[in-house]
Formats: C-alpha cells, sequence, structure tokens
C-alpha cells in the first residue's frame, strides 16, 4: 500500500537538480533547471514543444549527444552526471523513452532477463527469472503472448509503451522518467498506461512524468507539476495547475518568460 502523500513528501530526497544548463554542441537548451524529487513523489513535468522536456530526460539518464553546461544533478545525494548512462541504470535510474527502437530476432522476455542481471546481483537464474516475470505481467495486466515477441517489432503505439512500463517493473527502479509515455495513445491504451504507472509507482519510487498535455494526468495523479518554458521551469503548483494550463494554454507564460529575460542586446 502506498504510502499517504504527505509522508511520502517528507522522505528521502532522490533527484536534487540545481540551476541546470544543457544542450547539444550547437545550442544550449536547458537554461537554469532547479527541482527537487523525494522518494514516493511523482512530478509532472509539462511545456510547449522546443521547451527543453526532452533534452531533460536524456540528460538525466545520460544520452550521448548531450552537454552540461552548468549546474549540478545529485542522485541520493551523489554527483549523476559524472556517471556513464550503465551505471545510471545499475543506480536505479530507468528511462522510458518517448519512441521505442524494435530489434528484430530478440524477444521481449530474453531483453527483460538481460537487463535485469545487468542492473541487479546476483543474476536471477532462468526459472526464477519467469516466476518473476509472470508475477510483473499479473500486476500490470498484460498477456504473457507479448514477452515472446520480438522486442517492439509490429507492436502498436499502445503496445510499446505497455512494455516500457513492463521493463520499469521488471528493472525496479528507485527514479523512474517517463518521457512523453502518453505520446501517440488512444484513450483505452492510455488507461492501460497509466494504471501500470500507477501500480509500478509507490512508496519507493520518485517518478518524473514529462507530458505535453493534461489527459494522462486524469488518470496519474502528480504530487507537483513544473511547466517548462524556454528552458527554464516558469510555474510549479498542484494537480490543478494542470487544468488551468488547458485552459489557458502555454502562450502567457512564454510572455512571462520573454519578459523576465529583457531585451535582445
Amino acid at each position: 500500500m502506498s504510502m499517504p502523500a504527505e509522508e511520502a513528501r517528507a522522505g528521502e530526497i532522490l533527484l536534487e537538480i540545481r540551476d541546470l544548463r544543457a544542450g547539444t554542441e550547437e545550442r544550449e537548451i536547458l537554461t537554469g533547471v532547479t527541482l527537487t524529487i523525494r522518494r514516493g513523489e511523482i512530478h509532472a513535468i509539462m511545456g510547449p514543444n522546443g521547451s527543453g522536456k526532452s533534452t531533460l530526460s536524456y540528460v538525466l539518464a545520460g544520452r550521448p549527444g548531450y552537454r552540461v553546461s552548468g549546474g549540478e544533478v545529485l542522485y541520493k545525494g551523489e554527483d549523476l552526471l559524472a556517471l556513464p548512462a550503465d551505471e545510471r541504470a545499475r543506480r536505479g535510474v530507468f528511462l522510458a523513452f518517448q519512441y521505442p527502437v524494435e530489434i528484430p530476432g530478440l524477444s521481449v522476455v530474453n531483453f527483460l532477463r538481460a537487463a535485469r542481471n545487468a542492473v541487479h546481483r546476483p543474476e536471477m537464474p532462468p526459472l526464477e527469472f519467469h516466476r518473476f516475470l509472470r508475477s510483473k505481467l499479473s500486476l500490470l495486466d498484460m498477456d504473457e503472448g507479448l514477452v515472446r515477441r520480438y522486442l517492439n517489432e509490429g507492436f502498436s503505439g499502445g503496445e510499446k509503451k505497455r512494455n516500457e512500463i513492463l521493463q520499469m517493473a521488471v528493472l525496479e527502479p528507485e527514479m523512474a522518467i517517463l518521457d512523453e509515455t502518453d505520446s501517440g495513445l488512444d484513450i483505452d491504451a492510455l488507461k492501460d498506461v497509466s494504471r501500470g504507472i500507477n501500480a509500478v509507482a509507490g512508496e519507493r519510487v520518485g517518478v518524473l512524468l514529462i507530458t505535453h498535455y493534461q489527459r494522462i494526468l486524469n488518470y496519474v495523479t502528480p504530487h507537483v507539476i513544473h511547466v517548462l518554458v524556454a528552458g527554464r521551469i516558469a510555474r510549479s503548483g498542484g494537480p490543478e495547475l494542470a487544468t488551468e494550463l488547458e485552459r489557458t494554454g502555454y502562450d502567457s507564460l512564454r510572455e512571462e518568460e520573454a519578459a523576465a529575460a529583457g531585451p535582445l542586446a
């Protein structure tokens, strides 16, 4: 059973981002992001296209091609940015991709077992892993036939996103970063994925849920919503902030950020 929200917010700090500035070699995209996520909390990042939402997820996960130009990120008090991507995963950081890749010839079950054994020690023997996997499929109310197929090959958009949540369940991370997991989903798939997130999230997991629209927040209730505009957090608030944004859009926040930045030199 999940602990009450008040108790969860009083828990251990999992992720602390301080004035993070990052981007590609060509340009800076994140221009000073600061936020703190505690164990048991769900934080949602919203914002218009091009605001830096996916860049934030890539930098946290250690994706190649992105560089940090300032600030710091602490994960359980440790410098996350100093760790290679595979070590971040072993420490308990998970990223669900917006566009999961297909890998023909590699079954989902073999991929999941290899991923689990790469992250957790000691390795789980095959029979024990299959029992463990069945328990996760049952938790998420997923068909066992899915894991016998090749990874994402021929999967619908909903199946790919459900498979991402299954990976999260199998890896049992402490910090989960979900990059636009609701992208391209119809309402039935959205409900299924949302139920999966709620089933896997709990008192020991921190979740950073990146989304462009309010609709997933009708099913996954965040403790805090942050609005990213022009590479920085323009506003933070409770779940009611999503409803306000659905009504007003992002234009007023863009104008506020432009005014705060001052006239061009």
